[in-house]
C-alpha cells in the first residue's frame, strides 16, 4: 500500500496563506459592521428604508436581533481564522453562507449595503474554499 505525500511549493503555501488572512480580516470586518447594524435596528434608527410590500418582511427590531447574533459569531470565527483553527474554516463557510441569506433578506431595508455585504461574504466563502488543508503526513 503506497502512500502519497502531498508537497506544496513556497509560493503556493504563501498563497494559502494570505487567503486564510483575507478571509479572517473580512469576516471579522464584516461581522463588526453586522454588529452595529443589528444595534441599529435594534434601536430603531431612521438609517433603513422602510418598505410595507416586501415579501420577506420582518419587524426590525427582531430583525436587528438576528443580525447582531450573526455578526457576533462572525467576530468569533473571524479570530479563529486568525489562530488558523480548522473549526473557524468550516464554520466560516457556514457563517458567511448564513450572513449571505439574512443580508438578501434585508435588501430592502438597507440596498446598498446588503448587497455589499453578499459580494464580500462570497469572496470568503471563496477564500475559505480554495485553501487546502494540511496534510496529515507533512
Amino acid at each position: 500500500m503506497a502512500t502519497t505525500i502531498h508537497h506544496r511549493s513556497p509560493g503556493v503555501q504563501t498563497a494559502a496563506t494570505g487567503l486564510t488572512l483575507f478571509a479572517a480580516v473580512m469576516l471579522f470586518v464584516a461581522g463588526t459592521l453586522d454588529l452595529f447594524r443589528g444595534i441599529m435596528a435594534i434601536a430603531q434608527d431612521d438609517v433603513f428604508v422602510n418598505t410595507p410590500n416586501y415579501v420577506f418582511k420582518f419587524d426590525l427590531t427582531s430583525w436587528g436581533w438576528i443580525q447582531l447574533s450573526l455578526g457576533v459569531v462572525a467576530m468569533i470565527v473571524g479570530l479563529g481564522l486568525f489562530a488558523s483553527a480548522t473549526w473557524a474554516r468550516v464554520v466560516g463557510v457556514g457563517i458567511a453562507a448564513l450572513l449571505i441569506i439574512a443580508n438578501f433578506l434585508s435588501i430592502p431595508y438597507y440596498p446598498v449595503w446588503s448587497l455589499t455585504l453578499i459580494a464580500l461574504y462570497g469572496f470568503v466563502i471563496w477564500a475559505l474554499c480554495v485553501v487546502q488543508r494540511k496534510d496529515q503526513n507533512g
